[in-house]
């Protein structure tokens, strides 16, 4: 294939790709995202239940370290794992110890889970993270609507329960707080790259407020119509498929040109006469 054809196939294909994934957002998510509250107070005074079945003020673990915070229900079939595991891997690889540089607080927003399922949650966690500090610095939280909705209004979590699929619609994605429970940085999606989060990590513990931060929703859902089933936010993935597809293919194209004008010039070279 000549290095022409290929450009052109190329552009096709990015085109084709593009347009692919231009789904507006479904009405279905309507009201349901995450708001970027830099630098306002987490309520601290809100109750909840530990997985052992303690009652626990929110501020327990808050005061001399910074916290990561996860909004989740551990119910959830398909979003909410994909986030903690993600949560898990990327703090799996940086160098600060949870318990002694940060606690991580998970909290469902689910008032019908227990203590016992945030238990369950917590030991299938602890095999994937495998590292010490697990026990002391990971926190599974449930509690009481009255408490996750206040919660989830300061943090800017909104989220609705819908009767036709018996699930929760929400978007992915956790926060880090100052020690003094500031909300100092967003992470939105399910992909938490390890440096940023020992960077938002550092920045908290020193009190720093992160700047707001673009960000793509992927929304957790099961809805079925007119014969089709929607799951994990497909228009999304689809936008970002179709956009990592334009991105790839555009490198390829460059790197073709370049080859196709050395071999051009390499043809038309002669070696000079010498006397």
């Amino acid at each position: 294939m000549s290095g022409k054809l290929f450009v052109s196939t190329c552009l096709v294909l990015a085109s084709a790709a593009t347009m692919t994934a231009q789904y507006a957002r479904p009405t279905l998510t309507k009201g349901v995202g995450i708001q970027q509250k830099l630098n306002s107070p987490v309520p601290l005074d809100l109750i909840f239940h530990d997985d052992t079945n303690q009652v626990v003020p929110l501020r327990t673990y808050f005061g001399d370290k910074p916290v990561v915070l996860s909004l989740v229900y551990f119910k959830c079939p398909s979003l909410c794992p994909m986030s903690m595991r993600e949560t898990m891997s990327g703090l799996r690889r940086i160098a600060l110890e949870p318990g002694r540089d940060y606690n991580v607080v998970v909290v469902s927003f689910d008032p019908s889970d227990t203590p016992a399922d945030a238990a369950k949650t917590k030991a299938e966690f602890k095999k994937q993270f495998n590292r010490g500090g697990y026990d002391a610095g990971f926190h599974f939280l449930t509690g009481d609507q009255q408490s996750i909705a206040k919660l989830a209004s300061a943090v800017g979590w909104t989220y609705r329960w819908d009767d036709a699929s018996k699930q929760f619609i929400h978007a992915g994605g956790i926060m880090v707080t100052t020690p003094d429970g500031k909300l100092s940085r967003y992470f939105y999606g399910i992909d938490y790259a390890p440096a940023d989060l020992r960077m938002s990590l550092v920045e908290a513990s020193q009190h720093k407020i992160g700047t707001p931060v673009d960000y793509v929703l992927l929304f957790c859902f099961h809805y079925n119509a007119a014969q089709g089933k929607y799951t994990l936010a497909i228009f999304n993935v689809l936008k970002l498929a179709g956009s990592l597809t334009v991105v790839i293919l555009s490198g390829l194209i460059i790197l073709l040109m370049r080859n196709d004008k050395r071999k051009k010039m390499s043809v038309s070279w002669k070696a000079p006469k010498h006397a």
